[in-house]
């Protein structure tokens, strides 16, 4: 099963500083330990979260071959670290909520380690060869620090690889209309400004409230320009069915990128 990196023989190989010193205080860090008990039956519910429908097939073949360490920012329950495990990945997921991090290191079967940290700093030495951070660089208050964070423990040519809620999908809303296919897409305020959300959502009998934030896509390309990585792929993912009206507009964005 997964382990938290504290029970390990060789901690210090991998963790460069004490757990309890993770920033703590972080607005949206607060908010998704809040509601962690609803993200784990969320997540956990067999082919529920768009994970299933619209990342898991698209996303896993950016990630590039197992090596020496893969590192997974905001790890959550840890359902990408499990994916990533079963293909050879020597994982080590990180989340900044101590409940998901109980929750990751739980699951009887799993393979990898697990700690606590903030992803704007890294509990982790320089030694990654591939780091993900799948669906959570838009719930990290500091982004920017994120992704500096995520160049600092890559080794030069090592990779990193996201997942983020399209900017497009946070910017607007679809206007009512006759035809669910063709409603029209409005931008009422600026896709410019940085705003917090919180949506919450009801689906089949599971409820979660997502925390993030809607940042222009300039945003996370200048992070990562700055922090010293070149982008190798940009994909944009909507919904494959011609019927659904996001069919037109993009859910989701997953890049790769080489650290320098």
């Amino acid at each position: 099963m997964a382990r938290a990196v504290a029970s390990l023989a060789h901690p210090q190989a991998l963790v460069a500083a004490p757990l309890a010193d993770w920033h703590t205080g972080l607005v949206m860090r607060d908010a998704w330990d809040l509601h962690a008990g609803e993200w784990i039956s969320w997540a956990r519910a067999p082919g529920h979260d768009s994970y299933w429908r619209f990342h898991r097939e698209a996303f896993l073949p950016l990630v590039p071959s197992p090596g020496r360490l893969t590192l997974d920012i905001g790890c959550g329950e840890g359902r990408l670290m499990r994916d990533l495990s079963r293909l050879g990945h020597r994982v080590l997921g990180i989340d900044a909520s101590p409940r998901m991090v109980t929750a990751a290191a739980s699951v009887p079967g799993a393979a990898g380690w697990v700690a606590a940290g903030d992803a704007a700093t890294l509990p982790v030495a320089a030694a990654a060869d591939c780091a993900v951070a799948f669906m959570s660089l838009q719930d990290i208050d500091h982004m920017e620090q994120a992704v500096a964070e995520a160049a600092r423990v890559l080794v030069p040519g090592g990779r990193l690889v996201i997942a983020v809620t399209h900017p497009a999908n946070t910017a607007g809303k679809f206007a009512p209309g006759p035809d669910e296919a063709a409603r029209p897409f409005v931008i009422d305020g600026s896709w410019f400004e940085r705003r917090a959300l919180a949506d919450t959502c009801e689906r089949d009998g599971y409820t979660m409230t997502f925390h993030s934030q809607h940042r222009p896509l300039q945003a996370y390309t200048e992070a990562l320009a700055d922090a010293g990585f070149l982008i190798e792929r940009i994909r944009e993912v909507g919904d494959p069915s011609p019927a659904d009206k996001w069919h037109r507009i993009p859910l989701f964005l997953h890049v790769r990128a080489l650290r320098s």
